[in-house]
């Protein structure tokens, strides 16, 4: 069953915390907002057979908006009906939290370091969306992420949600991505128009592709006006 927000909901003060990057909230009509949704689309229906569940989401470089992309296609995936969850692996400069305005106390890093499970860790600002937010963040992370316990966090969380959106750190500064998308069906590639070469894009895709991540698309950020979003997807 669609799902529909707004500020006029008894949910107005979530929606007050929110940042101006969760457009699809603060402005459902805007051409971005149905940009997120013709993303949604794509993703729904380009794979007929086996969509993926797990989708890590990253981007060459810093300021590429993998995070917004992130968030705002959480968003209308739970608006559609699918039970999402949002997962903030960026354990460097997590922003998740900040876009939703929800805490950040604790979250994937206590997943991951076996304190609490997955199902304490959540917060969910809205039906049908909850966020898996970094916690506090650890002095090492990649080894954190190559504990052993990354593999059955995200496959709990494939049995408790329809999709889980995987936010990470760009790939050209750390190997946590790599690392990330080696448990993930799906990674999405978010690049700025304004900023990413031809070379940092084959460069990103490359390393994802080494680790054997299966790279479906992209999402070019900050395109001329008549393409506000633009979206590659290639099953």
């Amino acid at each position: 069953m669609a799902r529909f927000w707004s500020r006029s909901q008894a949910q107005k003060d979530k929606v007050d915390a929110l940042s101006e990057q969760l457009v699809t909230v603060l402005d459902p009509a805007a051409v971005a907002s149905e940009a997120y949704r013709s993303l949604r689309t794509t993703l729904l229906y380009a794979v007929a057979n086996t969509p993926p569940t797990a989708i890590l989401i990253t981007s060459p470089g810093l300021m590429d908006g993998k995070s917004t992309t992130c968030a705002n296609l959480a968003v209308v995936l739970a608006q559609a009906g699918k039970e999402t969850l949002v997962i903030d692996g960026d354990l460097h400069k997590p922003s998740l939290h900040k876009i939703f305005g929800v805490p950040n106390v604790n979250g994937m890093v206590n997943v991951l370091s076996g304190e609490y499970d997955l199902s304490e860790m959540c917060t969910e600002p809205f039906p049908g969306l909850k966020i898996l937010s970094t916690g506090p963040i650890p002095p090492n992370p990649t080894e954190l992420l190559i504990s052993g316990r990354l593999a059955p966090l995200i496959g709990q969380a494939r049995q408790l949600f329809d999709y889980v959106l995987i936010d990470s750190p760009p790939t050209e500064l750390v190997s946590d991505p790599m690392i990330i998308a080696t448990q993930a069906d799906a990674v999405m590639l978010v690049l700025n128009s304004e900023e990413t070469s031809k070379a940092s894009m084959h460069r990103a895709v490359h390393d994802l592709e080494a680790v054997g991540a299966n790279v479906v698309g992209t999402v070019i950020n900050k395109a001329p006006k008549t393409e506000t979003r633009h979206y590659d997807f290639n099953y």
